[in-house]
This record gives C-alpha cells, structure tokens and sequence, in this order.
C-alpha cells in the first residue's frame, strides 16, 4: 500500500506553479503577467478602509450572491459592449481560476469532454482533471491562431460539452476574430457551453473587439475575466464571468456556500471604484509591449502577435540555456509555450530595458561560445 492513498491520476504530479525567487536575489521578475505599477496611496488607503470597514462585521457571513460586487461588475463589463450587462449575468469567483473550476462541476465531469487548443493556458487539462472531465487538446495554426477548419472538425468529432477558448491567449498572446468564436459557438450548439477566456481583453490592440458583443446572439457563450491583470490587482484574487442568466444560475448550483469573503467582496468593489486610475496604466504596457516585439524582431527571432501584457518568443535550441542565463543576470522570465520558445511579461520601462540588456547579454555570450568551439573543431 502507497501512502497516502491519493487518488491514482494525482500521484506523483508537481502542483502548478511558476518559479518564485526573493527579490532581493531576482530584482527583474517578468515571469507571471503580474501588472508592474501597483495602486496609487489614495486608492490602497480606500481598499484599506472598505476592508477596515467589512472586518467590523465578520461574525457575520457574507452575501453568498454577492449582488452588489456582481452590479458592479455588470457596469463595468458594459463599457465593451453595446447591449450592456446585467447583474444576472454576471458570477464572480477566487480569481478566473475558481469561475473555470465551476464552470466544469457545472458543465462537465463524468462521460463529458472539454476541449481547447494547444500551446494554450496549462491549466485547463488540470481543472478537467480535477472534475472527471475528459480532455481533448488541438492544435494551433503554425502562427499560433486558431485553425477554424481544424476546430470544427475535433468539435464535430469529440461532440464536447464545454470549449476553452482564450483570447488573448496564453502563453501565445494571440486573439481570436469574433467570427471565429461564433463559428465555434453554432457549432456546439445548446449541446455545451463555448468559454471565451478574456483574462488579457483590456490589453487587447485597438479595434479588437471583446467576445461580449457577441452574447446576445449566442447562449451557450461564456465570457470569463479577471482583476488580476490590468486592475493591477494579482493579490485580491477576483475572477468573473458574464453568460446568459441561466449559466450563472448553473455555476450556483455548484459555488461552495459563501466563496467569496467579505473581505473579498469589499475590496473588489473599492478597486472598481478606482477603475479609471487602475487601468490607466494598460496603454503605457501595451506601448511597451509593441516595442517589445519590435526589438525582439529586429534580433533576427521568431515573436507571436500579442494582445496581452507578455510576449512570446524564440526559437532557440536550448531555451533552458537562455532562461539560466537571464536569470544569472537577475532577470527572471517564463519558460513555457513550445519547444524552444519563452514568454516575458511586460514590466516597467526600466525592467524592460534590464531585460533587454540581459538578453543581448546572453545572445553575446552564446554567439561569443559557438564561435569558439567552432574554431576549436578546425583547429
């Protein structure tokens, strides 16, 4: 007998997690999409206070439904469409993370199959995994986008209850044409359910337009997003969604009595009340981010077309290489994404000039290297 008796799939398997390193040792830490530029003394000393003020009721539970957070949520949600939001529409969770977990007690589990396409966020084989949920993955087009052509077909042929599809992507970056969504969408028909994973959205280019102009035409669509990218706000753990009322009504069903604290709710809705100087830093990031992939380009390597705070690029023939060589630098970056390829997220001016540094640095060095053992071998 093996001890302790997990459950068979779950043994032996890491927890997920990206490298963590005090930083005192790595002071440049682009590896987790994190947005760089904190809140402003007056908007920390309003969260401090919304959470001051809920403390003085922790005796008692908080709003299982959470209704004003979610009224909330509707009204900002309604700035990137023309039909508006609805509180009934809308859920909110402990970060995109728990509302994807839900969205699979809901529509997936036992003798059903969810399906997305690979490279994409690795965490989704694992909350079908972690829910009895068959997993199917695809594959991207050679430019990371989505293959229409090939999705229909692994959807007409898995038949699946419920499609991850990401845009922007993750670890690629890439976004997805509302037409293609739609596409997926009429395909699944009332059978499951198509989550558009906008973890990204606010970082999208200009003139890209968010899947939730497109709920009212579709009721099997699901959009998902966060607090912890552009609101700057990776430690209050906030995810939601907004879906036709009965998919929200589903995901309740399932939610955990009171999921989300008081403490939660109270500072959510101090951050979007600040939203305006949250986000404000979203267009320097997007900014730093074009000319992250220009100066990538101009280096002679390959880069995928980004619409969030992170780029991916590559290809080298030893990417751990690199990756040692960056962090030895004090430069700490994601090795992820397919073979050969890394992912750095986009940080400060000053962070990207560090990173900039240190990778020339590297490229140098291995340049300087190759060009020696070469002489070596014709001497």
């Amino acid at each position: 007998m093996v001890f302790p008796p997990v459950r068979e799939e779950l043994r032996g398997i890491e927890p997920y997690g990206a490298p963590q390193h005090p930083l005192d040792l790595v002071p440049v830490q682009l590896n987790t999409n994190e947005n760089p530029y904190g809140p402003s003394e007056a908007c920390a000393a309003d969260i401090a206070a919304a959470a001051g003020a809920a403390a003085a009721s922790l005796n008692r539970y908080p709003d299982r439904e959470h209704v004003e957070l979610r009224t909330a949520l509707a009204a900002y949600l309604a700035r990137d469409t023309p039909h508006g939001i609805t509180p009934e529409q809308v859920w909110a969770a402990n970060g995109s993370n728990e509302v994807m977990l839900q969205l699979l007690q809901a529509f997936g589990g036992p003798g059903r199959t969810a399906v997305s396409f690979a490279p994409t966020y690795s965490m989704y084989p694992e909350y079908a995994r972690d829910t009895h949920t068959r997993w199917v993955a695809g594959r991207r087009a050679d430019d990371f986008g989505l293959d229409l052509e090939a999705a229909r077909e692994l959807v007409e042929a898995e038949q699946p209850h419920v499609v991850f599809l990401p845009s922007p992507n993750n670890p690629t970056g890439t976004a997805l044409a509302p037409e293609a969504i739609g596409a997926l969408c009429e395909l699944v028909g009332e059978r499951g359910i198509v989550v558009v994973d906008e973890a990204y959205g606010e970082f999208r280019r200009a003139g890209s337009a968010s899947a939730l102009e497109l709920l009212p035409l579709h009721r099997n669509l699901v959009v998902t997003r966060t607090m912890s990218k552009a609101f700057a706000a990776a430690g209050l753990r906030l995810g939601y969604l907004a879906a036709d009322p009965a998919i929200a009504d589903a995901v309740r069903v399932v939610r955990l009595p009171y999921h989300l604290s008081s403490i939660t709710q109270a500072v959510a809705l101090a951050a979007l009340r600040h939203a305006p100087e949250l986000l404000a830093a979203v267009d320097s990031l997007r900014s730093e981010r074009d000319a992250t992939v220009t100066w990538l380009r101009d280096l002679g390597l390959d880069v995928a077309d980004s619409d969030a705070n992170f780029v991916l690029f590559g290809t080298f023939a030893d990417r751990r290489a690199v990756w040692e060589g960056l962090l030895a630098l004090g430069v700490l970056i994601r090795e992820t994404g397919p073979e050969g390829w890394l992912r750095v997220s986009i940080g400060t001016a000053d962070e990207m000039a560090a990173f900039r540094q240190a990778l020339s640095t590297v490229i140098q060095d291995a340049t300087q290297d190759s060009s020696t053992d070469s002489s070596k071998e014709q001497s």
